[in-house]
């Protein structure tokens, strides 16, 4: 059922398949949201948020204690005085996969984000490895996070020696592990916060948000104020704005990039907002455009106060105030430091269970994670689980290590939602999964609409018979189908499309999109191969690329993009070139993780295939049904509401 499987085989009774192999990794599934919470079987979460929360979600989420060391170590290796203009290249590079991210949440708003559109758009192969990749990078994220506040909290009680002995990080004896009970402690604070309600959780998020961006603010004007006073003097170089070039600039882009990673939290609370056609794509604007706004401000100050060369790489901005006699602004940092550490903690943890609750609801896990509290509306079983495993994690390891695997899920989860918005623009499913519950009324109802293949070819070109399979690619025009350009052309030459064969062009097309990104990206950065084979496969992905944008911006988008899933929300800006570019930025930043990352993944990922081979694909709820037309489901349906009635 992926975008090079729409033609599913039909044997047996009703167009029944076997569903194992191949077939069952590329098997799709529809929107959750479209259907009633009765006729899904689940019980949904409570519909609480609005546009404030999600903001607060999605700020939360983004702007760590990072922000506090990254000015200083990227200004010095990278950027130098256009550190701003890194931010800003890296907030436009986040927007595009923010563009792709607000599409889908507000035609799917359901619990799972990328996982979710994934299942639907790609297939339950990639849905899975997806879904496995971002239940590690939220456990690692939230544990990682978690080790990172007591040495902060340290500071604001005067240094290690002065936290409390409960919360100071030990030594086992004997065994060489240092562990954190501080951390453990705050994860556990933090579970037992999201298993109270989404409402009293994203409260208390906000309020640490507020701090947080209070401290920033305080660096932002009592900076310029150092800076008028002195004179800007980071600014007063001699080796110019561009002490390493636009390739420092465009480096430090890259490393800044992940300071925007954060914002797909707001997709993933889909489920529990009031609104997600309007609410969710501003949520996801809002957020993304006041952590760039934030960054930039910080980062022209602090640059201008010290020169890029003399900055301190551990604590950048108290030492800037340092210099200029203000010691006691330390304490305001570390303060916005802590607080920051504790809202990106929420926002590690709050997706995980939503991810672990999704597929479990698909079968893909056991039925355990999909509960539901009915007091407080949350999966409090999947949070309780994923907030021990995360507790587990920062009390006994330093996972600091493991930190670069985080971006892999985020990366991956990016490439996917890319990937899914040409596949809703272009194929969308055309064929959607019968329950069991109305597989019954199959036979009878063929009956019904049984018609002369003369019939289905004229009338109905989505549910034609196999003779369509046989037609050539272009054919005399009888059946009508709108193509800008190069229907144009053919059109004065009496040729069109067939639309069953335009959308496997389509498909072929956005996987040839994802090969091209991949060689690209691949031969441009291994300088180890000869220069000819790195110039010959940059050439060759170039073409592909080049070429898939030409041909999908010639191509009509398939009609059926306009009721698929919830009609009325935001809708991706320029595709294919959107998706495009972001399927090869994401591409870039996967080539360029380090291969001990890659190492550390792939056993992971070889787990998940494991895990999947033994119980997901067997247990999965599409094992039994059968896929029929769009327009055939909902006539079935409408027969057994009126049975039932």
């Amino acid at each position: 059922m992926g975008f090079l499987g729409d033609s599913i085989e039909e044997s047996g009774r009703g167009g029944r398949s076997s569903r194992v192999g191949f077939k069952a990794l590329i098997r799709r599934k529809q929107v959750d949201s479209a259907h009633s919470s009765s006729s899904s079987g689940h019980h949904q979460l409570a519909r609480e948020l609005s546009i404030p929360h999600l903001i607060s979600i999605g700020v939360g989420a983004t702007i760590g204690a990072g922000v506090y060391i990254l000015v200083g170590t990227v200004a010095r290796e990278h950027s130098g005085p256009t550190l701003a203009i890194s931010f800003l290249i890296a907030g436009i590079a986040a927007a595009l996969s923010a563009f792709c991210y607000a599409e889908l949440a507000s035609r799917c708003p359901s619990a799972g984000s990328a996982y979710h559109y994934s299942y639907i758009c790609v297939g339950e192969g990639v849905a899975w490895l997806i879904g496995w990749a971002l239940i590690l990078e939220y456990t690692l994220g939230g544990s990682t996070v978690a080790r990172g506040i007591s040495p902060n909290l340290a500071m604001l009680f005067g240094g290690n020696d002065h936290l409390p002995s409960f919360l100071a990080r030990q030594t086992l004896p004997g065994l060489n592990i240092v562990v954190d009970p501080c951390a453990a402690i705050l994860v556990l604070i933090v579970t037992a916060l999201l298993c109270m309600g989404i409402k009293e959780s994203i409260a208390a998020q906000a309020v640490v948000t507020g701090v947080n961006i209070c401290a920033l603010m305080f660096v932002i004007v009592a900076g310029s104020y150092i800076g008028f006073k002195t004179g800007w003097v980071g600014y007063e170089l001699p080796t110019g704005y561009f002490p390493y070039g636009v390739d420092g600039m465009l480096a430090g882009s890259a490393t800044v990039f992940f300071a925007y990673i954060g914002f797909d939290s707001v997709a993933s609370t889909a489920e529990e907002v009031k609104n997600p056609q309007r609410d969710l794509p501003l949520g996801i604007a809002s957020s993304l455009s006041l952590c760039c706004a934030l960054y930039m401000m910080v980062s022209i100050v602090i640059v201008g106060l010290v020169p890029y060369y003399e900055m301190d790489p551990d604590t950048p901005i108290s030492s800037a105030f340092s210099q200029h006699g203000m010691h006691w602004a330390a304490y305001v940092v570390s303060a916005g430091a802590v607080t920051a550490l504790c809202s990106t903690l929420l926002g590690s943890i709050l997706p995980q269970p939503r991810i672990l609750m999704a597929m479990a609801r698909d079968g893909l896990l056991p039925s355990f994670f999909s509960d539901v509290n009915k007091h407080t509306q949350v999966p409090v079983k999947s949070t309780i689980a994923s907030g021990v495993g995360a507790a587990s994690l920062a009390f006994f390891m330093d996972v600091s290590e493991l930190a670069g695997m985080v971006s892999v899920g985020t990366l991956l989860a990016f490439t996917t939602v890319a990937v899914s918005v040409l596949i809703l623009r272009y194929i969308p499913p055309n064929e959607v999964p019968l329950p069991p519950s109305l597989q019954d009324s199959v036979d009878p109802l063929s009956l019904s609409y049984r018609r002369s293949a003369d019939d289905v070819d004229e009338k109905d070109p989505e549910i034609s018979s196999a003779k369509d399979s046989s037609r050539p690619l272009l054919e005399k025009a009888d059946s009508s189908v709108d193509i800008p350009m190069i229907g144009s052309y053919l059109a004065r030459r009496g040729y069109v499309l067939n639309e069953k064969n335009r959308r496997k062009v389509a498909g072929w097309i956005i996987l040839l999109t994802c090969i091209g990104a991949l060689l690209l990206t691949y031969a441009a950065t291994n300088l180890r191969l000869p220069s000819y084979v790195r110039y010959s496969v940059s050439g060759i992905g170039i073409l592909l690329l080049l070429s898939a944008l030409v041909v999908l911006s010639c191509i009509d988008q398939d009609d059926a993009r306009h009721s698929f899933g919830h009609s009325g929300g935001f809708t991706c800006p320029f595709v294919p070139l959107i998706p495009i570019v972001c399927i090869v930025i994401n591409t870039y930043l996967l080539i360029n993780l380090s291969a001990g990352t890659w190492a550390r993944v792939s056993i992971w990922l070889l787990i998940g295939v494991i895990v999947y081979a033994v119980y997901g694909r067997t247990h999965s709820s599409l094992r039994d049904v059968i896929y029929v037309p769009a327009a055939r489901a909902e006539k079935r349906n409408k027969y057994s509401r009126e049975v039932v009635a």
